[in-house]
């Protein structure tokens, strides 16, 4: 009796072992990706630097045609510019500081751990889905993978709504807190390289993530653990926490929630479709199965 205990026990030790021994080499697949990655963005840390310092350069740009010209430019300018609307003043010079020795080394190196998250996220999210994949059913595998391909998407969305609409906004509306020829009073902002980083990734990370909001629920709705007619019906309760969450993970100008709360709103519309869509797809197969 007790050896066909053992026997059974050794069974399923065996498919434990062959698992774990996968998942170790998945993470060193990942671990590695995210190395060389780290590595490569390091390399190109101060370029990557510059880049994130355009849209500075350009509320530099609008501020210097503003006292140069007497020309005051509103928010609704902004968007305007923003958008390809009105044409952009030319970048001004930009002047940065830091106040510690290795202040932009540790900078850098943070710029290129994220930058290098962000590069190797492709060969990262491979390996998760082939770890994962062997556990899935063909139509989960191939209901799962559109979600994949649409994470990174979304998340550059989002990205590029924080980089080409609301930096420059945010920067434009900070240098018009400086006072100037005020006698002998003078204020003027000089930011540090690392609470500028710590700014744009900031707004990069928490617009990138909200931008998930189709693929977490879309997911949810495939797990069957919401409706089309839940997420319908609470919708306003979500137009409020939308609203929470751009008061704490946006700067405190109307403009930065506004750009927040618009699009996720949109997208949770979308997410109640996807779901929909999802729910209309379960019950084809489920009728097509009744036939069969």
């Amino acid at each position: 009796m007790s050896d066909g205990v053992d026997d059974e026990i050794e069974a399923s030790r065996a498919p434990l072992m062959s698992h774990l021994i996968e998942l170790r080499q998945r993470l060193i697949f990942s671990i590695v990706a995210l190395a060389v990655g780290f590595v490569i963005c390091f390399a190109f840390s101060q370029n990557i630097y510059v880049f994130l310092l355009h849209p500075f350069e350009v509320a530099g740009g609008i501020m210097a045609e503003q006292k140069n010209k007497a020309i005051h430019h509103g928010p609704f300018d902004m968007i305007l510019m923003m958008t390809g609307f009105l044409p952009t003043p030319p970048a001004a010079p930009l002047k940065m500081v830091f106040t510690a020795p290795l202040e932009f080394f540790f900078t850098k190196v943070k710029l290129a751990g994220i930058a290098g998250l962000m590069l190797s996220f492709p060969v990262i999210a491979y390996q998760i889905y082939n770890f994962v994949s062997p556990g899935l059913y063909k139509r989960e595998r191939l209901a799962f993978l559109p979600f994949l391909i649409a994470s990174p998407f979304l998340f550059l969305l989002g990205a590029a709504l924080v980089y080409y609409m609301m930096l420059p906004f945010v920067l434009w509306f900070s240098l018009n807190q400086e006072i100037v020829n005020a006698g002998n009073v003078s204020v003027e902002l000089l930011p540090k390289v690392s609470d500028y980083l710590d700014l744009v990734t900031t707004l990069l990370l928490a617009f990138g993530l909200c931008f998930q909001l189709p693929v977490v629920l879309s997911l949810l709705g495939l797990a069957n653990l919401v409706s089309s007619k839940m997420l319908a019906s609470g919708r306003r309760y979500a137009i409020v926490g939308v609203g929470g969450l751009a008061m704490v993970v946006t700067p405190p100008d109307p403009f930065s929630m506004i750009a927040l709360i618009v699009p996720l709103c949109l997208l949770y519309e979308v997410s109640i479709w996807c779901v929909r869509l999802i729910e209309l797809r379960r019950k084809k197969d489920e009728a097509a199965e009744a036939q069969g």
